[in-house]
Order: structure tokens, then C-alpha cells, then sequence
């Protein structure tokens, strides 16, 4: 019995979620939807690139093809070591708006992203700025776009969520039920509500008002979180300013890993940290996800009665329905949340041990001592 009421209660709670998420997801704008604005106020495109020779040239032929008049783009190259510079170079001949600056040295106490961003405010003077990544491919339109939601709204913090794509389907799968985990923590769809606690940043698009950034403390309050897009979002949100959040589709979109392989390893700079470095927070963290997606179904459907079944049933038929409604998914990825949960709790796990048992984390060729990622 006690069996069927923890299955009974896990399954009305995941179909209400997933209910949930549905309806929340259906609340956020398109970027296709906004008009394009006429009036361009000043903007700065701020990226920082480290080792990016693979990425580098697409992403910066759609940030060179965009239409916007009024923008400047800022790349800040961080100590790289392979043909970034040169094409950073090849660009910079070909496009007079585009500004290069190189980072020869870090600074103690910053993680070297962190580091080019800033340096990227510091050169700037624009009214806007939008932080993003060297990877990242633009729609001709989607900055005129963006910044009119903005300017209509009178927004101080424009995020997008961009269309992820990857070569593998396996990866693929699994990024389904991460964004599932990650829009359930953020609730990105009530981030414009100004007493929701809840707030949205993302690193593929930060657009953000310069005096907004400055009064929610710039990088250098975050300069040693390796997930300092969520954390500027949280800043800007929790000084009291206004944030939305729109969905790229096809105007924002990149390729984030190439293989589980990577997401995984990816994951270890951050896993730990968004526990903010408590050893009991993420085993916390571990167990609920294992408890509350990796596991449920398969026990159902192994160990459950015929009525534990239907039950699973329920769940599996919601989460296709998930996947089939919001793009760009694919049916069958609903399979896959099983394995993607104990494939999350491994990550958390592994991020926490490694982390503890080095004594911090390695980033870009760099090793950073947990009490300084602490703050100590």
C-alpha cells in the first residue's frame, strides 16, 4: 500500500508540473512576434571568446549581418592560444564595427569570462549592452526584435532562451529534460512579476541597460561563479529592476555540446556551484532528482500492480505531450527521462566529488581553490 500511494502521489505531482510547465512555457513571447524597432538606441554586443577557432567565424558572421545600425560589436579575446586571434583579425579588417580587445592576464579573484565581460563594460559607453557567447548564431532581425520588447516594456534585463541544437539525438534528448529541470528552478515566466521570486538569465543572451548592470553590481559582485548568467539575472532581479523572457526559436540558437560526453564534463564547473558550494545542499539536490525523475517510472512499471502501471502510463503519455507541444523536441525523448535523471544525479554527484576532492574546480586551464570560490 505504501508503495501505491507514494507512486499515487508522484504521479499527480508530475502530471500538475508538467501541466504546469506546459501553460508556463505558453506565457513567454516569441521574439518573432515584436516588431522591429525603428527608433535603435545605442547598443554594445559584448562576447568573450577563449579558444573558439571551431564556433568563431559562423557566430560572428551573423553578429556582423545583423540589423542593427546603432551597435558596436566588443570582442574580448581571453588569452587564446589557438587561431582565435588571427581571426578575430580576418574580422576586424573586413568589418569597421567591429572592436577587439585582449586579455593578456587575469586578475586574482576572477574566473577569466567573468574577467572579458567586464572588460567589455569598462570599454563600452552604449545605452545597451548585450552580454553573449562566441557560439552563438543570430537571425538577421532578432537584436531589433529583442531590444523593441525591451524598449516597449521598459525592461532593464532581456533574456532569450535560445533554440539549442546538437548533432547527436542522444544529447538532444537529454538537454529536453534539463531545461525541464532548469525552467522548474526558474520559472523564467514570472520573472517579469516584480514580487515572484523568481528571475531568468542566460548566457547565450543577456541584453541589459547600463545603468541597470551597474546598480545590480556588474561582474565584479560574480566574478568567481562559473554560472554567472543565472547569477547576473538573479542580481538584476533582486535590486528590484525589471526582467523578461523571450523564446529564440530560429532568431537565437546554438550547438552548446557535440556529445553527452561534453555536456557532461561541462557541467562539472557549475554543478556544485549552484548548491553554492554546500556539500549537503547538492546531495540534497542528488536524491530529489533521482527521487522525482529517474526513478518513478521504471519502478512503476517493474514492481507496480496493473493499477501502478496506469499510473506510469499517465506520466509517460503527459511527458509526450511535453515533448510533442514544445519545439524543438521530438516524441520519443519522454523515454529518455529516465536515464537523463540518473544521467543529472551522476553529474551533480561526480561535480560535488571532484570539486571536494581537488579542492576546487578547473576552468579554462586554470585551477580555482574552493575557498576562494566561496569567497573566503
Amino acid at each position: 500500500m505504501i508503495f501505491f500511494y507514494c507512486s499515487l502521489i508522484i504521479s499527480l505531482t508530475t502530471i500538475s508540473l508538467t501541466i504546469y510547465l506546459l501553460l508556463g512555457f505558453k506565457r513567454i513571447r516569441s521574439v518573432s512576434e515584436q516588431p522591429i524597432i525603428e527608433d535603435m538606441p545605442s547598443l554594445a554586443i559584448i562576447i568573450a571568446v577563449r579558444n573558439e577557432e571551431e564556433d568563431l567565424a559562423n557566430a560572428l558572421q551573423s553578429v556582423c549581418n545583423i540589423n542593427y545600425s546603432n551597435c558596436r560589436i566588443m570582442v574580448v579575446n581571453d588569452r587564446s592560444t589557438d587561431r582565435t586571434a588571427a581571426i578575430l583579425q580576418d574580422f576586424k579588417m573586413s568589418y569597421p564595427q567591429i572592436t577587439v580587445t585582449t586579455v593578456t592576464t587575469l586578475p586574482d579573484g576572477w574566473l577569466g569570462k567573468n574577467n572579458a565581460l567586464y572588460q567589455g563594460y569598462l570599454s563600452s559607453t552604449e545605452e545597451w549592452m548585450l552580454f553573449t557567447d562566441a557560439d552563438i548564431v543570430f537571425h538577421p532581425d532578432a537584436l531589433s526584435r529583442a531590444v523593441s520588447y525591451a524598449v516597449v516594456n521598459k525592461l532593464d534585463h532581456l533574456a532569450i532562451l535560445p533554440k539549442v541544437v546538437s548533432r547527436s539525438a542522444i544529447l538532444n534528448s537529454v538537454l529536453a529534460t534539463f531545461t525541464i529541470m532548469l525552467m522548474m528552478h526558474l520559472r523564467p515566466w514570472d520573472a517579469k512579476k516584480a514580487k515572484s521570486k523568481a528571475y531568468i538569465g542566460i548566457g547565450a543572451f543577456n541584453l541589459v541597460r547600463r545603468d541597470a548592470y551597474e546598480r545590480a553590481g556588474t561582474h565584479a559582485l560574480i566574478k568567481l561563479r562559473p554560472d554567472d548568467d543565472l547569477q547576473l539575472g538573479f542580481k538584476i532581479k533582486s535590486t528590484g529592476l525589471r526582467q523578461d523572457v523571450l523564446i529564440g526559436n530560429e532568431y537565437v540558437s546554438l550547438e552548446w555540446y557535440k556529445n553527452l560526453g561534453q555536456l557532461g564534463n561541462g557541467l562539472l564547473k557549475n554543478s556544485f556551484a549552484v548548491a553554492n558550494y554546500k556539500t549537503g545542499e547538492s546531495i540534497v539536490n542528488t536524491i530529489l532528482i533521482l527521487i522525482s525523475i529517474a526513478l518513478p517510472m521504471p519502478l512503476m512499471f517493474i514492481f507496480g500492480s496493473a493499477g501502478i502501471r496506469l499510473m506510469a502510463c499517465a506520466m509517460l503519455l503527459t511527458h509526450i505531450v511535453y515533448m510533442v507541444v514544445i519545439p524543438p523536441n521530438k516524441w520519443w525523448y519522454a523515454f529518455v527521462i529516465p536515464f537523463a535523471g540518473f544521467f543529472m544525479a551522476w553529474t551533480t554527484f561526480r561535480a560535488t566529488y571532484i570539486t571536494l576532492k581537488q579542492g576546487g574546480i578547473y576552468w579554462r586551464d586554470r585551477f580555482y581553490p574552493l575557498a576562494m570560490l566561496k569567497g573566503k
